[in-house]
């Protein structure tokens, strides 16, 4: 009787030292550091385009600021005889005063002024018929100020006109003031006195001479 045959299986050292490789090349390839992106510009171009920028941002800069220069400005006027603006029109002072008062107490710049005989008078040749001289005119930037005082006064007349600076809109021809003093005075108030207006004239002027 033959004996049974039998199957022996030897392990196969290919095969297991593949399967022990394995892992440590997973594990090697995670530890590879990632390749890394760089991109190179030449640094030239950037400064010449921030150089040509800010040339650009100057010139803007600069034609904004020389518009806003040279843009006139426009001023509102109501003119009137002198007589009647200074001597007879009796609340003409206190209204003037109250305002000055508002704006010193919020500390705002003064946009009203008093001329004398104004030099802007001969660009409005049928204002100037209409008017005994010497005139006097009431003069803002505020143009919603002087059509209300248009109305508070009444017997003036009313235009506007642009300059380009404020010495401009404000000069003045020289001129004499002498009112005479009423025989009666019946107002329970006193008279103003002569001369009130010169706190109302332009800057460094005593008798309307800009």
């Amino acid at each position: 009787m033959a004996a049974p045959a039998t199957l022996s299986l030897r392990p196969c050292a290919t095969v297991a030292s593949s399967r022990s490789a394995l892992p440590r090349a997973r594990f090697a390839s995670s530890c590879r550091p990632a390749p890394s992106l760089s991109i190179s510009c030449p640094p030239r171009r950037f400064k010449g385009l921030r150089r040509a920028l800010a040339v650009e941002s100057d010139q803007q800069a600069s034609a904004a600021s020389s518009l806003k220069e040279e843009k006139p400005r426009t001023y509102y006027f109501l003119v009137a005889n002198a007589k009647f603006m200074l001597d007879d029109e009796e609340h003409f002072q206190e209204q003037l005063q109250e305002k000055l008062r508002l704006y010193e107490e919020r500390s705002m710049e003064q946009d009203f002024w008093l001329v004398v005989e104004p030099k802007f008078l001969d660009k409005f040749p049928n204002v100037t018929k209409r008017l005994k001289r010497p005139a006097v005119a009431l003069v803002s930037t505020d143009r919603n100020w002087i059509r209300f005082m248009k109305l508070r006064l009444d017997r003036v007349l009313a235009e506007q006109f642009d300059a380009e600076t404020l010495e401009e809109a404000l000069a003045s021809n020289p001129a004499e003031l002498n009112f005479d003093k009423p025989d009666k005075w019946t107002a329970p108030y006193p008279k103003y006195e002569s001369g009130w207006w010169e706190a109302f004239l332009p800057p460094k002027s005593s008798n309307g001479t800009a």
